[in-house]
């Protein structure tokens, strides 16, 4: 039923997060702010620029003084890209036996290319994805299901064999507006407050190697899975 298993990039298949924060911090140190802790930024990292910003300096798009920080912050983050950032604990298990299941996997994420790129070209995969798509690559970037639907153009798969999964609301809306399955992935950066029960998800992981299982649920189907021991 599922022949092609789509990812968000940050919060759900990399931990970026410690890079992330500590863009973040050097930038607050350029403006002689103290360092924010781990445990503060990690929840918003999925926000990108918007969301760290408002975190370090209390600043929203539009605002007089966003756009020269955000400049900034996303050059400190550039050059620090592959510091310490990871696969999430158990991914790459998960990547390699969906190698052994003959199922491509993908990326979708509303990192901007110029990132997104040299990102994923420092990384090592057990077996490479078969599409990726960046914030810039379609019209629209999530919650829009055009990125999604890129990817099915991408992979050569319809949407309904597809599966999506994700760390932020936003990610199980453009799966769900796609025609897609969706997962929450609930080990992501999700900030106090905010339920991913209430997102719409056709399932909640909360770990990556959970996938499997629920592709194992939905593969038996039902009936098979009350019978099983």
């Amino acid at each position: 039923m599922i022949r092609c298993i789509l990812f968000d990039l940050d919060g759900t298949l990399l931990d970026t997060a410690p890079d992330l924060g500590y863009a973040l911090n050097l930038l607050r140190a350029e403006q002689r702010l103290p360092p924010l802790p781990a445990a503060a930024i990690r929840p918003l990292a999925s926000q990108g620029a918007r969301g760290l910003l408002r975190l370090g300096f209390g600043l929203q798009p539009g605002e007089e003084g966003y756009e020269p920080l955000r400049q900034r912050f996303l050059a400190l983050y550039r050059a620090h890209l592959n510091r310490h950032t990871v696969l999430f604990d158990g991914m790459a298990d998960v990547l390699g036996e969906l190698a052994q299941r003959a199922l491509p996997w993908g990326i979708v994420t509303n990192k901007p290319a110029w990132l997104t790129e040299p990102l994923l070209a420092g990384m090592q995969f057990p077996i490479p994805p078969v599409c990726v798509v960046s914030g810039d690559s379609a019209a629209h970037p999530k919650p829009h299901p055009a990125p999604l639907l890129l990817a099915c153009t991408q992979s050569g798969q319809p949407p309904a064999a597809c599966l999506y999964v994700g760390d932020a609301q936003r990610d199980i809306e453009s799966g769900r507006r796609a025609g897609m399955r969706t997962l929450a992935a609930t080990y992501g950066y999700i900030e106090d407050g905010d339920d991913p029960r209430h997102w719409g998800a056709d399932g909640l992981i909360d770990a990556p190697r959970e996938l499997l299982a629920w592709l194992d649920g939905l593969r038996l189907g039902p009936t098979e899975r009350a019978c099983s021991p």
